[in-house]
């Protein structure tokens, strides 16, 4: 190794897999150039030196460039993360890989928790950001890993539809989302399928005849068939009138799958102008368990409609709404007896008595 000038510029060379190689200080000052040449030989003789070559010479924008050419995914779950990195883009666009430090990831945490960005949104683009760091590879270590976790809060309130917010959505849903939101908001309600498995949906996996549709959740990866009711069956003769080539049920101008940034911020700007407070395209699964139960379904058949692997993850979601529907149950009880024979006996009991 050995330092000298170029022009203005103090460079070093050094050896790396048997070649020597020049590397520029970036700078014209004597002083500055030894310090960070002797921190470079620091480096070398400790062995991570080479490790931080890529670190320091490329970029969030390269890292993500190169991450999203390397994943092999479904196109739900690209999109899922192509959503993610707006934010990600805007905060770390211009750094280089070494300046994105534990310290950074978590200056980025506060950001978004000071823009009231949801825990589960900034957990997604902060998972993001992690993988790419491990599928690229230009850095030692990934600084998300050693960085402050935050915990994801639960909401206070499990927010379903009333009845009379109900009207006020579907009206705001008219005519957005290439004109299917509001179809799309009908079709959620009373079939609790998740926003994946709508926007999955093809017209191959609906049964007329048996009035059925099958569904596969990533999360699961296990399909199910469920019944529909006649409300979503005339439905979906509607839809079928007018197909799209790519066989989705629900699509967009070009015939595709609709995007689920598109659908999020569709239905976003539906509640808000609905004026209905804190209610995110979820709830909509949550409404039809909801009402469900309230009617007196039973937990087991609810669980198995939404696709839960285990009953108790319904039983915990809906447990508050299940009081008044075991009371449907515990009054069968009224019909097995004759209340006049109980009385007469009762009579018989006080008039013997001592």
């Amino acid at each position: 190794m050995g330092l000298y000038r170029r022009g203005k510029i103090y460079w070093f060379t050094t050896m790396q897999n048997g070649k020597r190689i020049q590397v520029s200080t970036k700078t014209d000052s004597k002083r500055l150039a030894e310090a960070i040449y002797a921190k470079a030989k620091t480096e070398v003789i400790e062995g991570r030196w080479f490790d931080n070559v890529k670190a320091k010479s490329k970029t969030f924008g390269e890292m993500m460039e190169v991450y999203f050419t390397k994943i092999n995914v479904k196109d739900s779950t690209l999109s899922r993360k192509k959503s993610a990195l707006p934010h990600l883009a805007e905060f770390f666009t211009g750094w280089t890989l070494d300046k994105i430090t534990p310290d950074a990831v978590d200056d980025y945490k506060q950001k978004r928790l000071s823009e009231d960005a949801a825990h589960s949104t900034i957990l997604n683009e902060v998972r993001l950001l992690s993988h790419a760091f491990n599928i690229v590879k230009w850095c030692k270590g990934n600084p998300v890993s050693e960085a402050k976790r935050i915990k994801l809060k639960s909401r206070k309130v499990e927010r379903w539809l009333s009845s009379d917010e109900e009207p006020l959505l579907l009206r705001a849903t008219e005519s957005k989302l290439y004109g299917q939101l509001k179809d799309i908001v009908i079709f959620a309600l009373n079939t609790g399928l998740s926003q994946e498995e709508i926007l999955n949906l093809q017209w191959s996996h609906v049964d007329f005849s048996r009035k059925t549709l099958t569904t596969t959740r990533s999360k699961t990866l296990k399909s199910r068939t469920i019944p529909i009711n006649n409300t979503t069956l005339e439905l979906l003769k509607k839809l079928a009138r007018v197909k799209a080539i790519s066989g989705y049920v629900f699509y967009n101008t070009a015939g595709n799958r609709i995007d689920a940034g598109k659908l999020k911020g569709a239905f976003i700007k539906a509640v808000k102008e609905a004026g209905i407070q804190d209610f995110r395209f979820h709830d909509l699964r949550h409404t039809f368990a909801t009402r469900l139960i309230q009617n007196g379904v039973d937990i087991y058949t609810v669980s198995k409609l939404l696709g839960h692997k285990e009953i108790s993850t319904t039983a915990n979601h809906y447990a508050h709404h299940y009081t008044e529907s075991l009371r449907m149950g515990i009054n069968v009880l009224d019909n097995c007896y004759n209340f006049a024979t109980l009385e007469e006996n009762a009579s018989q009991q006080i008039a013997v008595s001592p």
